[in-house]
């Protein structure tokens, strides 16, 4: 197949899974969705749809919620980001991936491919080369997998480019294993194996498709940086991360609008947010402080995250208040 024209290189839709307790988080996600704690004094959505937009000019986002949806209201009072359109899909109860999916069906695009895009995770892997690959493969869904990582669940065959397992169901047996990025691209015709209705996960659909004969591929790319945000060491190191490997620059990790004393010591990877308070004398190594809390004088803090409104003073180490 030839060259793939540029008006071809857009994607236009992409459905960012938010719907999630996470609970692997708490307690940080007690009074906010996992895709909302800040990370670098943003939320942590936002470096998804920044990403989208930067790759693939993507026009339009929904979102689908379940935990503290009102919070997503103060986050987007005007239902966008840099110009574009975001629909927030609330779920009562949560429906899972498949079941979110059936859940949007109605603004689903019913002719051209769409971006799936897990909310807990912070990437700068080039998503370009895979959107051309889904577009010129005929592939009814394209996974992004990556070589190395901690879950190596996907069985793919480098050799005719299909995933052939997940998590073992299929051929438990198949050596060539990768970590699945969460982020996917689908046909429209995938949706006939989403069954209205159920509570499952998109792995199931995938499975079903996979037998049915269907091409479900995948695509390695090990470039750019990838974490999945799932648990605090991971976001304590994600400052780090967008500070030292992406290709986004952040605009500072010590927020303008913070009241940081003159004789306090922080590092060049804690964040400070908005209305933050860091007192004379005050250590701070690592740490994650968040909008309008207040570090007291003298205070040391070594891997700990302060949340919104908190005050602490004293000696810590790796603690969340």
């Amino acid at each position: 197949m030839g060259k793939t024209e540029p008006h071809m290189m857009m994607a236009k839709q992409a459905f960012i899974l938010g719907a999630g307790l996470g609970t692997r988080l708490r307690p940080l996600t007690e009074e906010l969705p996992k895709p909302l704690v800040p990370v670098a004094n943003r939320p942590l959505v936002t470096f998804a749809m920044d990403h989208l937009i930067g790759d693939l000019n993507t026009e339009s986002f929904l979102i689908n919620t379940h935990h503290c949806p009102e919070k997503y209201d103060v986050a987007f009072p005007e239902k966008s980001y840099r110009e574009r359109n975001i629909t927030l899909r609330h779920e009562p109860v949560l429906l899972d991936t498949a079941g979110g999916l059936d859940n949007i069906r109605d603004w689903l695009p019913t002719d051209d491919s769409f971006v799936v895009y897990n909310g807990d995770i912070l990437t700068d892997l080039p998503l370009q080369p895979a959107w051309e690959h889904h577009l010129e493969s005929g592939n009814l869904v394209t996974l992004i997998l990556r070589s190395n990582g901690d879950e190596l669940r996907v069985g793919f065959d480098p050799e005719n480019g299909k995933i052939v397992d997940m998590r073992g169901v299929l051929q438990p047996d198949w050596p060539h294993r990768y970590q699945f990025t969460g982020i996917w691209f689908a046909s429209p015709e995938f949706m006939r194996f989403v069954r209205p209705g159920k509570i499952e996960s998109v792995v199931l659909c995938f499975l079903e498709a996979i037998k049915a004969g269907e091409k479900i591929g995948g695509f390695v790319e090990d470039r750019g940086a990838w974490s999945d945000l799932g648990e605090r060491e991971s976001y304590l190191d994600a400052a780090k991360l967008v500070q030292g490997d992406f290709a986004r620059a952040v605009e500072g990790l010590i927020s303008p609008a913070a009241e940081v004393d003159p004789g306090a010591k922080i590092d060049e990877i804690s964040s400070i947010g908005p209305g933050a308070r860091i007192g004379p004398g005050c250590e701070i190594v690592a740490c994650s402080i968040w909008e309008n809390a207040t570090v007291g004088e003298g205070s040391k803090l070594e891997r700990c995250v302060v949340r919104n409104g908190q005050t602490v003073k004293g000696e810590y180490r790796g603690r969340d208040f």
